[in-house]
């Protein structure tokens, strides 16, 4: 038990990122689901993700990295920073979804899946090195 225990502590942000990712990846999939059929879908992924993204800010700063911090210099620094990495995303975001609808004619929310997939781990990467760092 004091393995597992140990196991977990190590890889606890990676556990955590991953769940909440899940979450926030359902909240993306499901809004954009939602929303394509009735607009465009270039739209709706940008309806999608801004949704998703305020979503992941609060459950990664709380959560995943810890950053419990309430000077107003680190709050709007790490704010700044991810928004501004998710828009860096976005961008990746919106390049895949149109190769993959447009170009190569792909099932909307099957290439919205593996969009995901990949945006994900980048962001998990922004994260960590970038946004959440500990500081003193």
């Amino acid at each position: 038990m004091n393995t597992i225990w140990k196991l977990f502590k190590q890889y606890q942000s990676v556990i955590s990122y991953l769940f909440f990712g899940g979450l926030t990846t359902l909240i993306n999939i499901v809004v954009f689901a939602l929303l394509q059929p009735k607009m465009n879908y270039q739209i709706a992924n940008v309806i999608a993700w801004f949704l998703s993204v305020l979503f992941a800010f609060i459950t990664n700063k709380l959560w995943v990295f810890n950053s419990k911090s309430l000077k107003l210099g680190t709050i709007l620094r790490e704010t700044f920073s991810f928004f501004a990495f998710r828009l860096a995303s976005l961008a990746i975001d919106l390049l895949i979804m149109y190769v993959g609808i447009t170009l190569l004619s792909g099932n909307p929310l099957l290439v919205k899946i593996i969009d995901n997939v990949i945006v994900v781990i980048l962001n998990y990467f922004f994260s960590k090195w970038f946004i959440f760092r500990v500081h003193q």
